[in-house]
């Protein structure tokens, strides 16, 4: 069976297909589609028609390709961006009206019950007790648990792209006194969930998302191009000393640096703040990048609970297109 799944993040538009035979999702092409929707939505504003306009051709390039590659109609999901504007119903009924695709938007909770899905199943049960800390354009998920799905998770409003956005903008590089600012309004929300990550001890703690990959690259992990299979690891002391240098650094500067790319790099700074916290006040020292997290868990979850979760999750979403309603909120099997 031949599966896709399309993730419509702040930045890009991402399209893994992949094939389920023996019940593990092994990419056959991937594909992704330039949005930078961060730079053009302000935390908690409105798309823009423009964007929109954007974002349904990508979605429907998305879909004709993953048909062309023997895929039934794709898996698709928004995340924070679009989760969180006032306009998301009309950005959702554009997609589905002109693409004939069902474009979700997940529950940050949900994505890091998925993530944490996906990473427990590249690391193993070997790996233990399981932290996960995964940086977005709008939001931080953390997640803990010891088996298939987490005991607790959380999302904060802590992406990389709406902190830089709010603390940083129109200056590059930012004065000290802003990094400290934004230092100052991390670790206060993420007080109390570092705390239970602390007081549950996980045995191993992985990061998932783009701007984890970037950062790690940053401070000496293997490229991509060595392949998934690389142990790559990400320790706090060489992400506070890359916190560093990236503050000193215009995004032009950054752009030249190993793993940074032109189109995060204003980002970066405020990914690294958020991270070497996030690190400091969970008293984690080492992690390891994980290369599979929500796309690989959304695969996952289709593959071992049957497309009918899936589904439940299109039907409450077409039921809230006709009101306004709190996020969606689906629970998990097992949670």
């Amino acid at each position: 069976m031949r599966i896709s799944v399309v993730d419509v993040g702040s930045n890009t538009v991402r399209l893994v297909v992949a094939d389920t035979e023996g019940g593990v999702p092994l990419p056959v092409h991937t594909a992704k589609w330039r949005l930078r929707l961060s730079e053009c939505v302000e935390p908690g504003g409105p798309v823009p028609e423009e964007s929109v306009e954007r974002l349904v051709a990508a979605v429907d390039e998305a879909s004709r390709t993953a048909a062309k590659w023997g895929a039934a109609a794709p898996l698709a999901f928004a995340t924070a961006v679009v989760r969180a504007a006032p306009n998301r119903r009309e950005v959702l009924r554009a997609v589905r009206s002109r693409t004939g695709v069902g474009l979700c938007t997940l529950p940050g909770e949900l994505e890091a019950e998925l993530t944490f899905l996906g990473a427990r199943r590249w690391m193993g049960w070997r790996s233990g007790p399981l932290a996960l800390l995964d940086i977005g354009g709008g939001s931080l998920e953390v997640a803990f648990g010891r088996g298939r799905v987490p005991d607790f998770v959380a999302s904060l409003p802590l992406g990389a792209g709406r902190l830089t956005h709010e603390f940083f903008e129109g200056q590059d590089p930012p004065p000290q006194e802003l990094v400290r600012a934004l230092r100052r309004r991390v670790r206060h929300q993420l007080r109390d969930v570092a705390a239970r990550i602390r007081w549950e001890g996980p045995r191993t703690a992985v990061v998932t998302s783009r701007t984890f990959e970037q950062l790690g690259r940053l401070c000496g992990a293997p490229p991509g191009r060595h392949g998934p299979f690389v142990e790559r690891r990400l320790r706090r002391s060489d992400l506070r000393e890359a916190m560093i240098l990236l503050a000193g650094l215009p995004s032009a500067e950054r752009a030249r640096l190993p793993g940074i790319s032109a189109p995060r790099a204003a980002q970066s700074l405020a990914g690294a703040v958020v991270g070497h916290t996030a690190l400091k006040l969970t008293g984690i020292k080492t992690v390891t990048v994980c290369p599979w997290a929500i796309r690989e868990g959304v695969l996952l979850r289709h593959i071992e609970d049957g497309p009918s979760w899936w589904a439940g999750i299109s039907r409450a979403q077409e039921e809230r297109t006709d009101r306004d309603a709190v996020p969606l909120r689906i629970a998990t099997a097992g949670s």
